[in-house]
């Protein structure tokens, strides 16, 4: 496979989205460095690219650690002379039994991680997402926009992570880099879509006054809620590279066609165009000549 597409950074590759976008993107000709935090839990990334006859470069990078963020893209830098694009998909599932039920810190670490880490590791990669005229994508969630029982922190996270990249996109797409959110909807093959039982009976026991409405959660989820809407994490890395080699891709992008209805529960500006075109004229960028202005 010819690498003609230019240089990827991925994040979270160890397993589900992240695993699979490394690969479907190294198919589709990206010089693919994929990251995660602990490379000693590369073997299925490496068994899945030695399946699909692709090389990837693996690299550790914590997007928790300031050190270790810089060391990454530092290293990719000089290794590589550019970076073309990066995806931002490292993150941690939080499941509680409601906020009193919580505690500080484990709702400052899913922040920590799931919006302070793509922060972190945007902020390093734009000098040179600016100079090759590159790309910045975001695994985000339906949860960005809708929020979930019981989800309170992650929901937090992720629409803090829409609030900051709706802002950045069009100062971004002015200065030559296109950011876009991918946004799934349940995938069952990560280890977010996993609910064991254990982890049922444990939140429920610790869920106090709670565990009726958890219960009833709970229900819902296994029945006509996310484990009856699933898609698999190929389907959402599919998109994630058709969006990096798009010409002009949208802002928001839901992964399938249940994600996209869900979003319809909230909005009416779905892909974020209306806004993105309202927010260019306010940085004297008007809509392109082959856009429309309203």
């Amino acid at each position: 496979m010819s690498t003609d597409r230019g240089t990827l950074l991925i994040t979270g590759t160890s397993s589900g989205i992240g695993l699979a976008t490394a690969v479907t993107a190294a198919q589709a000709g990206f010089n693919t460095v994929a990251t995660l935090r602990d490379p000693g839990r590369a073997e299925a990334l490496l068994a899945a690219a030695d399946r699909a006859r692709v090389t990837l470069d693996v690299r550790r990078l914590d997007v928790t650690d300031a050190d270790s963020v810089a060391a990454c893209v530092e290293g990719v830098a000089r290794d590589y002379g550019r970076l073309d694009a990066v995806v931002n998909n490292a993150g941690i599932s939080n499941f509680d039994p409601t906020l009193e039920m919580s505690t500080m810190e484990a709702l400052r670490a899913n922040l920590e991680v799931n919006f302070f880490g793509v922060i972190a590791v945007s902020r390093a990669a734009m000098p040179l997402l600016r100079a090759a005229r590159g790309r910045l994508v975001t695994i985000g969630s339906v949860h960005g926009l809708v929020g979930q029982p019981f989800n309170e922190a992650y929901c937090a996270a992720k629409f803090a992570v829409e609030g900051f990249m709706e802002s950045l996109a069009p100062v971004a797409d002015a200065h030559g880099v296109k950011v876009s959110v991918v946004v799934p909807g349940f995938v069952p093959d990560t280890s977010f879509g996993v609910f064991p039982d254990i982890n049922r009976t444990t939140i429920q026991a610790a869920s106090g006054p709670y565990a009726p409405t958890f219960a009833d959660y709970l229900a819902w989820v296994g029945g006509q809620g996310w484990e009856a809407a699933g898609q698999l994490s190929q389907e959402v890395a599919d998109v994630v590279v058709r969006t990096l080699l798009a010409e002009r891709p949208d802002f928001r992008i839901p992964s399938s066609r249940w994600a996209a209805d869900y979003l319809d529960h909230k909005l009416a500006d779905r892909d974020g165009s209306t806004v993105q075109r309202l927010a260019r004229t306010w940085i004297g960028r008007p809509a392109t000549p082959q856009e429309p202005s309203n």
